[in-house]
Parts: C-alpha cells; sequence; structure tokens
C-alpha cells in the first residue's frame, strides 16, 4: 500500500531517510553531463531538492515536487544553504500530476509540459502496486511533451541491497503504449545507512561516512 504523507513527513522530520545523501546521485549528474537533459524539467519526488538544485545551478528551467511537505521544506532550507534561493520547489501528488493545468498543459500535452523529466527513486516506490505504478506513468504522460523524455533511476533486485528494488521487467512493463524504452542499463545507486535500513543494509560495503552504492537502473523513455 501506498505510504500516507505522514511516513514520508516523518523521515524529513527526523532525518533518517536513506536517501538524503547530501549530495546528487552520482548517476544524475553523469546524465546532466551527458547531454541528456534538455528543455524545461520536472523532477518530481525531488526529496531533499539536489537534483533541482543542481539543475537550477546549471541554468535549467527546472521545478522540483514532493508529496511531502516535510521534504518540501527540507529542499527549500537545503537550497538556501547552498546559495540557490531561486529554486523552484512545490507539494504535488505526483499520480496526480496532470490534473494541475500548470503542469500538463491545456490541452494535457501542450506547453507548458516538460520536455524532460528526472526521477531519482521515485518509480520504485510503486514496484509491488501495479495500479499505483500505472496511475504514475499516465501521470508522466500527461505531463511529459510529445518527444519528451522520462529518466528513471529506481533501485535494482539484481544484488542484494536496501529499499524497494524492482527487475527491468517491471520498468518494461510499465512504460507500454504511448512509450517507447529507449534504453535501460544497470548503474549504480548511493544511499544513506540510516536505521530505517539498517537491518537491510547488514553486509554491504558501508563507506566510514555511512554512504554505500548499490545496483540500479537507469532508463530513458521517450513519450510519443
Amino acid at each position: 500500500m501506498t505510504r500516507p504523507v505522514e511516513t514520508w513527513n516523518t523521515v524529513y522530520d527526523e532525518d533518517t531517510a536513506p536517501w538524503v545523501i547530501g549530495e546528487p546521485q552520482p548517476a544524475i549528474v553523469a546524465l546532466e553531463r551527458a547531454g541528456e537533459i534538455s528543455g524545461r524539467v520536472l523532477e518530481p519526488g525531488c526529496g531533499a531538492g539536489e537534483h533541482t538544485i543542481l539543475l537550477t545551478r546549471l541554468g535549467y528551467d527546472v521545478l522540483g515536487v514532493d508529496f511531502s511537505p516535510s521534504a518540501i521544506e527540507y529542499a527549500r532550507a537545503n537550497a538556501a544553504a547552498q546559495g540557490v534561493p531561486a529554486v523552484r520547489l512545490e507539494v504535488a501528488d505526483a499520480l496526480a500530476l496532470g490534473g494541475n493545468a500548470d503542469f500538463a498543459g491545456d490541452p494535457p500535452g501542450s506547453a507548458p509540459a516538460f520536455d524532460t523529466v528526472v526521477d531519482s527513486a521515485l518509480f520504485h516506490v510503486f514496484g509491488t502496486e501495479p495500479e499505483a505504478r500505472a496511475a504514475y506513468v499516465r501521470s508522466l504522460h500527461a505531463v511529459c511533451k510529445p518527444g519528451g523524455v522520462v529518466h528513471v533511476l529506481a533501485l535494482s533486485d539484481a544484488e542484494p541491497g536496501f529499499g524497494p528494488r524492482i527487475s527491468d521487467t517491471v520498468i518494461r512493463a510499465s512504460f507500454g503504449a504511448g512509450w517507447e524504452l529507449e534504453s535501460l542499463e544497470p548503474t549504480r545507486y548511493r544511499g544513506r545507512v540510516t536505521a530505517t535500513v539498517a537491518d537491510q543494509a547488514v553486509g554491504l560495503e558501508v563507506s566510514p561516512a555511512g554512504l554505500v552504492d548499490v545496483a540500479a537502473w537507469m532508463a530513458r523513455i521517450r513519450r510519443l
């Protein structure tokens, strides 16, 4: 069952989110450096805002959204601390982005929809929930311009790790009609070992700073 907003608020209020590592994901940094991000950018599930802050600093037109008000509060404080006060962050439900005319355009699919969507560790949250996953994919379709691209960085079940890990099959099966899966490659995801995942991190190679790199997928999906 999709977790209630209070659950997400708690991990930010108590600073126990294992995905908050104090820096952008190396895989997302590499994605930007490779020229894979362009136009108007959306980051659903932006969390601490590291990628939205990075892209804002680099001059992108980017909006970060999160279901959790505490996440957005955390991200705004993070942006201020990094000297990027102009970062754009909003509370929004990733399963219903199309209901916001500012996101989906009128008619849906037209401007001001997004050219690029950067999903870092949100899609896999719905890995065991087919209905929520389908709703999320529909939501992305509503706000991504035809020809636009969705990049998904998701935890992989290919090796031991922590969090909601998924197979490549889940990604392939989720993006069907209306999408073209252009690439799906193994990569790494950097996490932080906190009390919420300590039992799952036993046996993993953890740095002195409490960080760990685990198996992940990087998918590039084009909206048709």
